[in-house]
């Protein structure tokens, strides 16, 4: 009898489609967010200033570098949202995925809407660093683009195809957590044992200290 059950349950876990095992889910979502927070570390913007405004060490630098985290600030706190949500959505349940599953929705929705203002407005993106290093605000410049918040736009348009994945792979995640299975185990085991018919030895025991086991 142990052998067909046996064969069921690998015949279940095999049909668990590759895209919504949760170590792989989780691991493409934490990937996302890594990558969107990683280009907050880069330059989004190169402002290219008048020299009379900050001197000739600017001018040989080629230009104000301004990075991601500076261009579009909520990028990289939204990241950190994501990636803590889906780590989080590996232990949690059914409700608690849908939950999750809406913050980090809205958290790559944000940051694709933050890189995407970047791309739309330049320099309105890079007046605060302009006014950090010149003292002077409203200033007319040239603004280059670099490629990383394109880079931002994609990995948040990933993370939120990613997070709709949730719920239904949810459907797969019979065991939250290690620790759950650790206890069912025991606890099917014990129950197979209860069930299991008493041996002719164990019947002969019995019948010595005056049990009948029938």
């Amino acid at each position: 009898m142990g052998e067909p059950e046996a064969t069921v349950k690998s015949t279940t876990r095999r049909a668990v489609p590759a895209w919504a095992r949760k170590s792989t889910l989780v691991l493409v979502i934490a990937a996302l967010a890594l990558a969107a927070f990683g280009t907050t570390t880069q330059t989004w913007l190169i402002v290219h200033l008048d020299p009379t405004q900050l001197g000739a060490a600017v001018a040989s630098q080629d230009g104000l570098q301004v990075p991601g985290s500076k261009a579009a600030t909520t990028v990289t706190a939204l990241a950190l949202v994501a990636l803590a949500g889906g780590l989080a959505a590996s232990i949690a349940g059914r409700v608690a995925r849908w939950l999750i599953t809406a913050i980090i929705l809205l958290a790559a929705a944000g940051i694709v809407g933050a890189a995407a203002v970047v791309l739309a407005d330049p320099l309105s993106a890079a007046q605060g660093s302009i006014a950090a290093a010149t003292g002077i605000s409203g200033s007319s410049v040239q603004v280059d683009v670099t490629v990383f918040p394109v880079l931002a736009v994609i990995a948040g348009s990933l993370l939120g195809m990613s997070a709709l994945a949730i719920v239904p792979a949810g459907r797969y995640w019979k065991t939250r957590t290690k620790y759950d299975a650790a206890a069912a185990g025991p606890a099917a085991d014990g129950a197979a044992a209860q069930a299991a018919p008493a041996d002719e030895i164990e019947s002969w025991d019995r019948l010595s200290r005056g049990d009948d086991p029938t």
